[in-house]
Formats: C-alpha cells, structure tokens, sequence
C-alpha cells in the first residue's frame, strides 16, 4: 500500500483495535470524507488516520502506561496482571454473552407479543363467522316460515270456479246425445208408479 493510504485492518493493527471498533467510531460523513474504495478494500487518507488515531488517543495511551507499568513491575505482580486482564477478558466476554441472550430474549418477546396479536385477530374472525352462520341460518328458518305461511294462504279452487277443461265438455255432451237403452226406461217408469 501506498505510505498516505492504509486499510482499515492495517489502522486497526497500528492502534491495536479492532476493524469493529473503528467502523463504530467513524460517523457516515466522516466516512465519505476519508475512505475510498479500491477493489473490495477501504482505504483511510491521511486526515483519516489522524482524526481516528485522536479519536483512539486515550486508549493508546491507556495501553501503553499498563505496558509499561507491566514492564517495571516484579514478575509476580506481572502475574496478577496478567490474570486480571485475563479475568476482565472473560468478564467482558461474558458480558457481551450477557447482552445478546438479553437481546435475543426482546426478540423472543415481541415475536410472542406479534403472535397473540395474531391469535386474538384469528379469534375476532372466527367468532365473526360464527354470528354470520346463525344469522344465515335463522333467516333460512325465517324464509322457509314465509314460505309455509304464503302457501297456507293459497286459497283452495271452488268447484264452480274450476275451468272446463275441452275433453270434459265432449264428454258430457256425448253422454247427452247417446240413445238410451231400454231397461233405462224401465226403471224410470217403475219409479213413477
């Protein structure tokens, strides 16, 4: 790389960071000023850097006063030195274990939350269906009740009332004109006696 342009990771290592931390410290518009992009690499200009070594100064310095307290300390004080920082190391660790199994706990919250929400709109829906089927089924009743009252209230045919049906009259008349047979007569003439 060129001597005014480094990476991300080439800063991160120069100030013992994390590329993370950086990402976390540089804003969006401080972003569009001091990185460029080559390939699929970041590249920091030299106002960049030095903006983020200031940014980071406090904690460089902090690093290097331990170290150099580490380097005038006895070995067993370096020791326990060394196990505290290992102690925070894990502390740190657990802590960040900590905070994500909090988070995915909020997570698991509002998918339940999101769930009875559903369950209660599902439950509106069916209760609404189940008033529409009894409101269908008591206008069915009804209808059919209408529909046995109107035929209740058809009024029955009168005899004299009845049309005439075309065969009908034939008939009659042919039973008219027929030539009555004689024991017709006298039966008629029998009750006249």
């Amino acid at each position: 790389m060129s001597e005014n342009l480094k990476t991300i990771r080439e800063l991160a290592d120069e100030l013992g960071v994390s590329k993370t931390a950086i990402n976390k410290k540089v804003s969006d518009n401080e972003r569009k000023q001091w990185f460029s992009k080559n390939g699929n690499r970041f590249l920091v200009n030299e106002n960049g850097q030095k903006a983020i070594k200031l940014m980071f100064s406090s904690y460089i310095d902090n690093r290097e006063s331990k170290t150099e307290n580490i380097e005038q300390q006895p070995e067993s004080k370096t020791a326990n030195v060394e196990s505290d920082n290992q102690k925070h190391s894990e502390i740190d660790h657990l802590n960040d274990i900590i905070k994500y199994q909090n988070a995915q706990i909020e997570d698991l919250k509002e998918t339940k939350s999101q769930h009875f929400k559903q369950l209660s709109q599902m439950q509106n829906l069916l209760d609404q269906q189940q008033r529409l089927a009894l409101q269908d089924k008591k206008l069915l009743e009804e209808y059919k009740a209408e529909i046995k009252d109107l035929k209740a209230l058809a009024m029955p045919i009168r005899e004299d009332e009845k049309d005439v049906s075309p065969q009908s009259e034939t008939e009659t008349a042919e039973a008219q004109n027929k030539p009555k047979k004689w024991w017709q007569f006298k039966k008629r003439g029998q009750k006249n006696d």
